[in-house]
């Protein structure tokens, strides 16, 4: 037995050192080689205000973010503060210039104030699309069509959008007063603030059914889009002497929130003010309670359109001009245009912009539809005549009922 155990042993022992060897003998198999991680695809973003205003710019921020979550490696490099008070003497071709230079293959520039340099930094970088928010060198139906084949356009019908925070305004107003606190003037900034105008119209004398001869609605411009000192009024001043001389609601036509903070500030004070935000979805969360809500861009698809185009090479030029999906017009892949209510409309009069908005959906309330005059009282839309884009796009002057500067 004893024997027998030892030749187990012995056995073993050599069977291990077999195994060692084997082993060391092996060779390891390479692991496969790793595909090198392909280049981001760049885009170029130019905005005019800081990327965090709350209002137009980080709207547009956010669209550039919607279109990295949308599209695999798409990358986003921007650069804010392009204004005369930020950066006095700075070009869009300067701009575009230092984008390329960082690996940008489309750039979008964000602002009607850009539409010229824009084109010429389109003619300058032939092999780069262009597209610039607001303008209309692409739109060959136009009257001012000279982009070349690298340069499109688009833009939100945010007419919309302002005709409903016209209507939450008239129906919330108390004082039958309604200010406007107005960026620049040119015709996108008429055509909202008629927008505004009209809905508030319609909505006083159609759902309210009040006279209209006691509507005011007053727009007062401060010269941009921000407050730029020294060179714009101050839209703090402004908001405050529209509240103070009766207005109780003011819809903000500009980038900023200085309408909404000093109704908050009034609110606190005792006073029933309200204000309506522009541009971006969660501006009223500044303060809810003071804030009816917002009509706001959705720029996200307009930028995976884009973007996609350029990545897939297959660019060719367009002028979009989108509204709203009226299935749903706050749904994020599919609406240019929404409307977001906040907590300083009451439930009822929600439910009447709600029953407005369907309205303008199904086609049932066209307010651009004549008669309608302009201030120096000649006719913008006979009896029973629908403005086409051309007659809303390019708005030569406020309409009558209005009060405040066309020019």
């Amino acid at each position: 037995m004893m024997g027998s155990k030892k030749l187990w042993m012995v056995v073993a022992v050599f069977t291990c050192l077999a195994m060692l060897l084997t082993a060391c003998g092996e060779k390891k198999k390479p692991e496969p080689a790793k595909a090198p991680e392909p280049a981001p695809f760049v885009f170029g973003v130019v905005l005019v205000g800081p990327y965090n205003d709350h209002g137009w710019s980080e709207a547009h921020y956010m669209g550039g973010k919607y279109a990295e979550s949308k599209i695999p490696n798409a990358k986003m490099i921007y650069v804010d503060n392009v204004n005369p008070g930020a950066k006095p003497g700075v070009t869009i071709p300067q701009v575009a210039e230092d984008l390329i230079s960082k690996g940008a293959r489309i750039i979008f520039t964000t602002s009607d104030d850009f539409k010229d340099g824009t084109l010429e930094a389109a003619k300058k970088y032939p092999n780069i699309p262009f597209v610039n928010v607001s303008g209309d060198h692409a739109w060959k139906e136009g009257k001012d069509y000279k982009a070349p084949n690298n340069l499109s356009n688009f833009m939100g019908r945010m007419e919309y959008g302002k005709m409903i925070a016209g209507c939450a305004a008239a129906l919330t107003t108390q004082t039958g007063k309604i200010g406007y606190l107005g960026p620049l003037i040119n015709d996108e900034t008429r055509r909202l603030a008629v927008s505004a105008y009209l809905g508030a119209k319609y909505a006083w004398t159609n759902i309210l059914k009040k006279d209209p001869k006691k509507l005011k609605f007053k727009a007062t411009w401060i010269g941009f889009w921000f407050n730029i000192p020294g060179q714009t009024l101050d839209p703090t001043k402004v908001a405050v002497d529209f509240y103070k001389s009766g207005y109780d609601v003011v819809i903000s036509g500009i980038d900023t929130t200085e309408a909404l903070v000093e109704a908050n500030k009034m609110a606190k004070a005792g006073k029933k003010v309200r204000a309506i935000q522009y541009d971006y979805k969660e501006a009223c969360k500044e303060a809810e309670e003071v804030c009816l809500g917002v009509p706001y861009f959705n720029w996200g698809p307009a930028y995976v359109k884009a973007v996609k185009m350029a990545l897939e090479n297959r660019w060719t030029q367009y002028w979009d001009w989108d509204g709203p999906d009226w299935k749903d017009i706050n749904h994020p892949d599919t609406s240019a245009v929404g409307f977001v209510k906040s907590r300083g409309l009451s439930q009822e009069n929600a439910e009447k912009v709600d029953g407005f908005i369907k309205g303008l959906a199904d086609g049932s309330i066209n307010l651009f539809k004549g008669p309608r005059q302009f201030q120096n009282g000649k006719t913008y839309l006979k009896e029973g005549e629908v403005a086409t884009d051309l007659q809303v796009w390019y708005f030569p002057q406020l309409l009558q009922g209005m009060e405040g500067r066309s020019k």
